[in-house]
């Protein structure tokens, strides 16, 4: 079991670059997160936000820290936000305060490559710390809703990726859970390449910062850059 805090999900990270293979599979279904993997947000929205989170908690956050807790660039944002004494509940409390979904929405942008997803005619599902209040705008923004056939946001009742649960709740709904297909999710956190072998799935881990960015390497069953290396 890959845990968000354990050593299992460390040895996903400082790997060697080229230790991931080539992609040369075919899947019978296909689970994608969300933020960091088809859409980003621009950095002003990102900074903005975590000014008016500072203003409230009393406490700056660096260019490099918000980036760090935004993109989940070191795992789980609550123990590294612990590791720099800032309380998970009261900072997560002030930053769902101070989202707006309408105009995070209007700030997020799709990545080019990822529009492979529509093209897709095998079961297609999304699995995102993304809270719904949140998602559900920028879905209808970028007009990819109908890219998924089952949608989860996960929650405390969920659990939260790497736990297999909001994973394997996906499965069920598409249809595919325990009976003999074979899936892949694709993320660009070491979360997400944890939630997927933890369900049984092989793992894409979509690098879009780079590991020096990033501060370390994740390795999954397969490492890209854009979907456009699946082609």
């Amino acid at each position: 079991m890959v845990t968000e805090s354990g050593t299992e999900v460390e040895s996903l990270v400082d790997a060697e670059l080229d230790s991931a293979p080539a992609f040369d599979a075919e899947y019978d279904f296909w689970l994608l997160d969300l933020d960091g993997t088809l859409i980003d947000v621009e950095w002003s929205y990102t900074r903005e936000v975590f000014d008016r989170v500072g203003d409230r908690l009393g406490r700056e956050f660096t260019d490099r820290e918000a980036d760090i807790v935004w993109s989940g660039l070191t795992g789980s944002r609550d123990r590294q936000l612990e590791a720099w004494g800032v309380d998970p509940e009261a900072f997560w409390a002030a930053f769902h305060e101070e989202e707006d979904p309408l105009v995070r929405a209007e700030q997020t942008y799709l990545h080019g490559d990822a529009a492979f997803v529509a093209d897709l005619e095998d079961p297609v599902g999304l699995v995102t710390h993304c809270q719904q209040y949140l998602c559900e705008p920028v879905l209808d923004h970028l007009d990819i809703r109908d890219w998924f056939d089952s949608t989860l946001c996960c929650t405390h009742e969920t659990g939260w990726k790497p736990d297999p649960g909001p994973v394997e709740c996906v499965m069920r709904d598409l249809g595919v859970a325990h009976n003999g297909h074979e899936g892949v999710l694709a993320g660009d956190g070491p979360n997400d390449v944890g939630a997927a072998w933890n369900a049984g799935l092989d793992a894409i881990h979509v690098e879009r910062v780079g590991h020096e960015r990033r501060g370390q390497c994740v390795l999954g069953d397969y490492r890209i850059s854009s979907f456009d290396e699946l082609e």
